[in-house]
């Protein structure tokens, strides 16, 4: 099957309504499939509409934009400095249930574009939403699944690698992302 999905999603002139969207928690332990059989290591939060009202109604499926995370000092991926608590990563997330997993309780996954050190849960993480991918599905194996998370990666990429898509001081960013880093 060919790939035919747009690689770059959204206007130049940055997101548009609903976006974007902000979810904030601590990182906690998910399902351990994403490292162990697929190999793209997660993040989750917990999906509790109560501290983020929108994702009761938030289409499942494939969303992109910025995680920001407040790594402890000794965290191989800290900060030196530390004059900023929160370092800021592109992110690439699934809403939903997993359809090739046939999960019965609704997810929030971050994967956090950037190679980490060491794991860190219990970490504060924040995210800025700034665009939909594509739907949630199911596949025929394992590797559909994993060729399309790849695509994800890289339509989040070129999606945030534009003025307008990046956090103001994110080279060149003019996006307000101030809520990364407050």
């Amino acid at each position: 099957m060919g790939n035919t999905r747009p690689l770059v999603v959204g206007p130049e002139s940055g997101p548009e309504s609903p976006f974007p969207l902000q979810m904030e928690g601590k990182v906690i332990k998910g399902f351990g499939r994403g490292s162990k059989e697929l190999g793209i290591p997660t993040a989750n939060l917990p999906v509790d509409a109560t501290v983020t009202p929108w994702i009761a109604d938030a289409k499942s499926g494939v969303y992109f934009g910025w995680a920001s995370l407040e790594l402890p000092e000794d965290h191989p991926n800290a900060i030196p400095t530390q004059q900023q608590k929160f370092a800021i990563f592109p992110m690439v997330m699934s809403i939903g249930y997993n359809p090739f997993y046939n999960n019965t309780v609704r997810s929030a996954e971050v994967h956090v574009l950037n190679s980490f050190g060491a794991d860190f849960y219990g970490v504060e993480m924040r995210l800025l939403i700034l665009g939909y991918i594509r739907d949630e599905q199911s596949y025929e194996g394992v590797e559909a699944l994993i060729e399309d998370i790849k695509t994800d990666c890289e339509v989040a990429k070129k999606s945030l690698d534009r003025e307008a898509w990046k956090p103001a001081g994110v080279n060149g960013g003019k996006l307000d992302g101030a809520w990364l880093t407050r």
